[in-house]
Formats: C-alpha cells, structure tokens, sequence
C-alpha cells in the first residue's frame, strides 16, 4: 500500500459532540475504513463553541481564539488516530479537514460559510499535508457550499438499477437523491431537509441535562401536539425548492420559542420531544416524497441512525424500505469523515467536483485549499 493511498478525514458536525477522525485507504477504488476515532471536547470547549452559534457580543475575539483551539484539537485527533492504528504520519497523504461550520448564511446578499479549526495548526503539529476550506470555494461560484457529502453518496452509493435516497442524520438532516444509473431520467438532487438531532439535544439538555435522548426513549414517553407540528412545518424553509441548506443558527432554542411561545408551556416537555422527532421524520418524509422520482431504498448514515425511536417512525411514515448504509460496507457513522478524506485525495489529483445539482454552483471546481507541513 502506497502512501498515496492513504487519507485522513476530519469533521466536527453540527452536532458539536466532538471530533471524527477516520483513516481511510483508497487502494482498491472504493474506501476502505482502516481506523476511526472519535474526540471528544472538553466541556469548557463545546460550551464556548455552543456560544458561537447564536448571534452575541465579542464573537469576533471568541472565534478567533476557537480557531486555534479547535485547530489544535483536530491535530490530537489525528494524531490520536495514527496512534490507535500503529501507523507514522508520513504515510498519510493529506488530512482532508471540515472543521467546524459556527455560521452558514447561503440566502444574504453576500452568503458566507464560515469553518473554523485552523488547518494551519493541523499541518504544524501533526507533519501532513491538510486539504481545507471546502465549503467557500463552492460559494465562489454561486453554489449554497452545502452540502458537500451528497458528492461521495453518487460516487460510492450510486445503484444500477434501484432510486436510492440517502439520509443523513446529524444536527441538521439532509437527502441524496440518486436515480438507478442504468437508465436515470433525473439528474441527482440534494438537500438539507431542516433539523435533526440538534433541535432535539438542544430541547434534552435544557430540560435533563443530558447531552441527547438516548434511543429517542424520553420523546417515546411523550405525545406528538399536532398543533404544535403543524406550526413549525409551516416555516418557509420546508417549502423551498432545492438546492438549499440550513443549520443551528437558524434551526435551534430561538427558533422554537418564537414559532411557539403562546402554547409551549401548556405542555409537558417530553411531548415537545416527541414533536421535536415528528418534525424532523415529517420534514424529511415529506421532502423524499416531492422528489421527482419513486424512492426504492432509503439508506441512512450519521448519529441519528442510532435513535431507535426517529428509524422506526422513519420506518413507519417512509413508502420504501429504511436501512442503514452498512448494508453497502459502509460504517454509517464514518460516511462524514470518509468523505472530507476522499475530497482530499480528488484534491491532491486535481479533479473538479460537479457540485452545481446538490449546491447550485455554476461550474465544476477544485474544492479546498491546501497547507503544506
């Protein structure tokens, strides 16, 4: 095994649980997962990143110091990662780094991405190559710089003969739609849908002070308030045409307050729970079914495949089979972190991504900027 073979990929998602960190060997033309790890961050250090998410005061010195930090806890998590798999540095290629996204802003007049984790200090501490910086140089040519993944779910989930949607389940949710290739009379479609495991950590943690509902059992006790749902799924967002993306600065605490606030203390809170899963099984159902094409197989990856309670009512509203994308060899834990390793290796061999029917950019590019060790 060469050592152009070999990629790291780093992502911290919306989430903001910690640090994923996945080696990855592209020898055989598909990805082989050879080493995971996962890092997590301190308390003192989600806590300050939490406050990044919400517009406040003195954010700028805030970000600025985060930038650093973060960057230096990314280098740990490879190095970490190395240090599990007993393999030395120089045979990595490049770290292809996602960082931290604390905004997204693709709708203002001059949208704006903004990642943080100074891949800087990744190359410094840890020796390698770092691919970065993707999602900008998408909004450079008119794309939304998210999402980004939908690009390794055509290349590496793609069917001859089945639509297959992929469904990511992370802070945020979003869908791939890939038409069977044999005989594909759409172009593929992506799309955050609107919130997932976010709204609904961020509603458990204020009332358990838990970091998340383990197995969705705490929205299992509660009742869905349909009026309620229906209140949040008439925000604007739902209804808008893809290409679109989203995240915790629009999605979080505030926005649920300020499109419910006359009814939510009439509730117990396991029941804004449970309505807080509906919205995020309706919004995604609902998005898969407006798709232009008839949905053989939904496969799902992320954090979110682990709440028993979300899959089954997926299972239960969805018109198509749900499994997860280990069906295709593929960790749905890692998919993230396997794909900010792959856009590094497409980076290093000077292949422009087609982002314009996930994103809307206007033309192929290079995504990624590179520092060198």
């Amino acid at each position: 095994m060469g050592s152009n073979d070999l990629y790291i990929g780093l992502i911290s998602g919306t989430s903001a649980d910690g640090i994923d960190a996945a080696l990855v060997s592209f020898d055989k033309g598909r990805p082989e997962l050879l080493a995971q790890h996962l890092h997590p961050f301190p308390d003192t250090t989600k806590a300050r990143l939490m406050s990044l998410f919400t517009p406040g005061e003195a954010q700028i010195d805030l970000m600025g110091a985060m930038d650093q930090e973060l960057g230096l806890l990314f280098a740990d998590a490879c190095l970490a990662l190395l240090d599990s798999a007993n393999m030395p540095a120089t045979a990595v290629n490049a770290i292809g780094s996602h960082g931290q996204t604390v905004r997204h802003r693709p709708d203002q007049p001059n949208p704006f991405t903004l990642q943080i984790g100074d891949p800087n200090c990744i190359a410094h501490v840890t020796g390698i190559d770092v691919v970065a910086d993707f999602r900008r140089r998408d909004m450079a040519c008119g794309g939304q710089g998210a999402p980004l993944a939908p690009l390794f779910h055509q290349t590496f989930f793609s069917d001859e003969n089945e639509n297959r949607v992929i469904l990511n389940l992370g802070g945020i949710a979003n869908i791939t739609m890939l038409p069977a290739t044999k005989q594909a009379t759409h172009a593929p479609i992506a799309m955050d849908t609107g919130p997932a495991s976010g709204l609904m950590d961020a509603w458990c943690q204020q009332h358990l002070g838990k970091a998340f509902d383990a197995n969705g059992e705490w929205a299992k006790q509660g009742s869905v308030i349909t009026e309620l749902l229906n209140m949040w799924l008439d925000d604007p967002y739902f209804a808008k045409p893809a290409p679109k993306s989203t995240g915790k600065e629009y999605f979080n605490l505030s926005w649920l307050e300020a499109r419910a606030s006359r009814v939510l203390a009439q509730y117990q809170p396991e029941d804004i729970q449970a309505t807080l899963l509906e919205l995020t099984v309706r919004s995604v159902c609902d998005a898969i079914a407006a798709l232009p094409m008839e949905t053989s197989r939904v496969l799902v990856c992320g954090g979110g495949v682990h709440n028993r309670q979300l899959v089954e009512r997926l299972q239960a509203l969805s018109s198509c089979p749900v499994d997860s994308t280990m069906m295709l060899g593929i960790d749905p834990d890692w998919v993230e972190a396997m794909c900010f390793a792959w856009l590094a290796m497409c980076f290093n061999e000077g292949i422009k991504m087609n982002t314009g029917p996930f994103t809307g950019a206007s033309e192929p590019v290079l995504l990624g900027g590179l520092y060198k060790k």
